[in-house]
């Protein structure tokens, strides 16, 4: 008899007790798999959308915060348009403590035929801009020229196509990688082309300006503050001396988000941490109660010279295979499930949600397994101990 072999050969004749308790380590592993997954992919959104915004205060017009939820424009992507004075961006620029100041121009397109899809266009200055520009470089090197531009990856169309906006022809030179936020939606061009199809969409009956000069306006003007001072005394500063505007500091802007991406993930981890707590419990009675019907079966074992050490060996062995088996196969189902509904599963929470990168999603995995592995041995270890300490003779003579 083959003492090493024996874990094996139990497992395969015993299939339907085998696959059972997989089964019950499977669903471990998914719930604690997908919902580190879930959490982390919540995290890399905040923070994804926090470097999205790349600017410490948003300066935009009086108006728009009262007939707008700049929320949703800035953080949500929600098509809009309204425009300031240009000379704002000088106000906001000579204030103390202020670095760098950079316009945008917001340009809402419409359910039309002008239009090949109802989006929300981006412009930025190339000169002063610090907030688009790094999140382009990383997919084009080049300069953006005149109806050039770029579009967030759940933009229909690939690069060196066209997209049609107030009848002009745009091309697309370069796609964004996906963030989990806003700018997945958004067409981002040089304030040149937004000026452009500005003037395009006035001569196409569409008034996005009412009777201003779209070479005098903005939307917005991004502000860096400069180090050694405080955003929230600059903002203040903008605030008293810049009259007309509406200004925010976009920590306060994206708090409302960390705190809901908090509450969530609190909920998640306590609802698989309820669900985990289950399992493992699920997985010590399964075994005690399978080791109470392999009572006869060891005391052959100790009858036939197997030791109570080796006795315990066989059921972790066993333990352990299972476990593994179990694991793989509950950490496979999360990834797939969280990777194949990522976009569903950005709608249902209404937050922003971004796949963690491999290397990430590679050590929660690891850590997964490790933690099945561990929790599937400790489980058999009360069985183990039990079927060690079998009195083979009594057992027989009751058998």
């Amino acid at each position: 008899m083959d003492l090493k072999r024996l874990p094996l050969q139990n497992l395969s004749r015993h299939a339907g007790r085998t696959l059972g308790l997989a089964a019950i380590v499977a669903l471990l592993t998914c719930a604690v798999c997908g919902g580190a997954l879930v959490v982390s992919s919540l995290q890399s959104g905040l923070n994804s959308l926090e470097a999205r915004l790349g600017a410490d205060i948003i300066v935009a017009p009086a108006q728009a915060r009262t007939q707008y939820d700049l929320d949703e424009v800035l953080l949500e992507g929600v098509p809009k348009s309204f425009y300031m004075d240009k000379k704002y961006v000088a106000k906001v620029a000579e204030r103390e403590g202020v670095e760098i100041a950079t316009p945008q121009y917001f340009l809402a397109t419409m359910k039309a035929g002008c239009c090949a899809m109802p989006v929300q266009i981006i412009g930025f200055d190339p000169e002063t801009d610090f907030t688009v520009k790094p999140w382009i470089a990383r997919t084009y090197g080049g300069e953006l020229g005149l109806l050039d531009v770029i579009v967030g990856c759940n933009i229909s169309g690939g690069v060196g196509g066209q997209i049609q906006f107030y009848g002009e022809n745009c091309r697309i030179v370069g796609k964004l990688a996906e963030t989990g936020t806003s700018m997945d939606n958004a067409v981002y061009a040089t304030d040149e082309t937004v000026t452009h199809l500005v003037s395009a969409a006035v001569d196409l009956g569409f008034s996005p300006l009412a009777h201003e000069d779209p070479q005098q306006v903005v939307s917005t003007v991004m502000v860096k503050v400069a180090d050694g001072y405080n955003v929230e005394n600059v903002l203040g500063d903008i605030k008293l001396h810049v009259r007309g505007v509406s200004a925010v500091a976009t920590r306060t802007m994206t708090s409302g988000v960390a705190n809901s991406v908090a509450a969530m993930s609190g909920v998640l981890q306590v609802v698989f941490g309820v669900i985990s707590v289950f399992a493992v419990i699920a997985l010590v009675v399964a075994f005690v109660v399978v080791g109470r019907h392999r009572t006869r079966e060891f005391a052959v074992l100790r009858v036939v010279g197997a030791s109570k050490k080796a006795l315990s060996g066989i059921v972790v062995k066993e333990a352990g295979v299972i476990s593994a088996g179990g694991a793989l196969v509950g950490i496979a189902v999360a990834l797939v499930a969280v990777i194949a509904f990522n976009s569903a599963l950005e709608g249902a929470l209404g937050l922003p949600f971004l796949l963690p990168g491999v290397p990430t999603m590679a050590l929660i995995a690891a850590a997964t397994f490790a933690l099945a592995l561990i929790a599937g041995c400790a489980a058999s270890y009360a069985s183990a101990a039990r079927l060690s300490k079998v009195d083979p003779g009594q057992t027989l003579r009751e058998e």
